[in-house]
């Protein structure tokens, strides 16, 4: 399964991100499942606190069979003063602090069969509205079996139950990780991978999430997403993939159909880097029927740049491009508003402003590195709607009311300013703040200018 970062992405490809492997001491990474701790077999490496606790060894004859705790706490303080742009006012100014804290028990039978548990409590202090991607106190997150097998030709795996999915940029398949609460599915996954291929597909229930009780999130039948992908390395700097998916929802409701939708959906992408050039293109598109009505919906990406190499605090210079389908017609019997499927809470910006559906957004940026560990970014976002007969849409993909119909094509403009910061292995922190100018389309709705801004620290160990 491909798991690339906006970081990785802008510093390197999936494919080189195992660098880190060839280290001596375990590194951990975004995806806890994914570590492999058995290294520390050899106490001469057991050389941090409580790595006792990293490597437990099950049977003493096998260094590949042991037990690893971990623990993974996000602190977060978070204030705008117009969510939604303040369009619905039961959205007031707000001020809040969100927490988000797991614990996991990685179990490796061997060096084929793994057990994996991730535990979490979410929660959101003094927020005046909490949805269901703000809070999950104590439930289950992640519970699967994996089972890897490799050969000569390749590796073959495959996992069963709860689990993470993420695709390429996380434009439209993710782990959601800039809202609260994440994003999993209760899944049948299985791939084959070699030096230059892999392959793979998954069957898959999306988990819904709920606050009421202890262990009550479920996934059931009225959402189901499954598909197959490939991955092809093209040289050692450049890779491209593919992928079908069907995506299955009942009762789903857009602006101008609703019912049962079945959207078929097909995806491609180029990503690759060349000299101090790096860049990320990708294309879907989408078929299918929400009740009666047609399904004809698109969208691009693309996120491009140069880094001055050998110039001091290495600046990058990006642009960023973004374009998804609108439904221009709510008469004749086509949808043709995109559906992002499962969104990146922060592939725009962490203030949640701009929704993947009938928009255009031309972001031109700056990143510089000061200091090897702290990492700064501005860049300028302006969006207009791709048919001004479709609504203004915020995350995930929500219609700002009164905005559909009419109205300026042009939607507004933002600044984002963004440090990240990593104090030592186990700690990083960062600080965003994003200032929204609404357009004459969404001033005319009730909306205003929106200021957001959020300092936050990770821990993990």
């Amino acid at each position: 399964m491909a798991l690339i970062t906006l970081y990785q992405m802008e510093h390197g490809l999936a494919f080189a991100n195992d660098v880190a492997n060839a280290a001596e001491r375990p590194v951990m990474k975004p995806d806890r499942s994914r570590e492999d701790w058995s290294p520390l077999a050899d106490a001469e490496l057991r050389t941090q606190p409580l790595d006792h606790l990293k490597y437990i060894p099950l049977f003493p004859s096998n260094p590949d069979s042991y037990i690893s705790l971990g623990f993974n706490l996000r602190e977060i303080i978070e204030t705008s003063d117009a969510p939604a742009f303040g369009a619905v006012a039961s959205n007031p100014t707000d001020a809040y602090g969100l927490q988000r804290a797991q614990f996991h028990i990685d179990l490796h039978l061997n060096e084929n069969w793994q057990l994996f548990t991730q535990f979490e409590d979410v929660r959101a202090f003094d927020k005046t509205a909490v949805g269901p991607n703000d809070a999950n106190r104590f439930d289950l997150r992640l519970a699967f079996i994996g089972y890897t097998q490799e050969t000569d030709a390749g590796t073959f795996s495959a996992r069963i139950g709860r689990q993470d999915f993420a695709f390429d940029l996380e434009r439209f398949v993710s782990t959601r990780d800039g809202p609260n609460v994440r994003q999993s599915f209760d899944a049948i996954w299985a791939g084959w991978e070699t030096e230059t291929w892999r392959f793979y597909g998954l069957v898959s229930h999306p988990v819904q999430y709920r606050d009421d009780d202890p262990f009550d999130d479920q996934s059931s039948s009225d959402l189901r997403f499954s598909g197959a992908r490939v991955e092809r390395r093209l040289s050692p700097t450049t890779e491209a993939s593919a992928y079908y998916a069907l995506y299955q929802r009942n009762n789903a409701n857009f602006l101008t159909a609703s019912g049962e939708e079945e959207r078929h959906v097909l995806n491609i992408r180029l990503a690759g880097t060349h000299g101090g050039f790096d860049w990320d293109a990708e294309a879907m598109g989408q078929v299918g029927q929400v009740g009666s009505a047609d399904i004809v919906g698109w969208a691009l990406g693309a996120r491009t740049g140069y880094t001055f190499e050998g110039v001091i605090w290495s600046p990058r210079i990006g642009l960023q491009f973004d374009m998804a389908s609108g439904d221009r017609d709510a008469d004749d019997g086509t949808l043709g508003t995109f559906n992002p499927l499962f969104p990146n809470g922060f592939y725009f910006s962490l203030g949640g402003h701009t929704g993947y559906a009938n928009l255009i957004h031309v972001k031109p940026s700056i990143t510089v590195q000061p200091m090897d560990d702290l990492t700064l970014l501005a860049g300028v976002g302006l969006l207009w709607r791709q048919t001004t007969d479709d609504a203004v849409y915020t995350l995930p993909s929500v219609p700002v009311a009164g905005t559909a119909g009419g109205g300026n094509p042009w939607t507004g403009a933002y600044v984002q300013l963004r440090a990240d910061y990593r104090f030592n292995r186990n700690l990083t922190g960062s600080v965003e703040a994003v200032h929204y100018q609404v357009g004459s389309t969404l001033r005319n709705a009730g909306g205003r200018d929106s200021n957001y801004v959020r300092a936050e620290l990770k821990f993990a160990w």
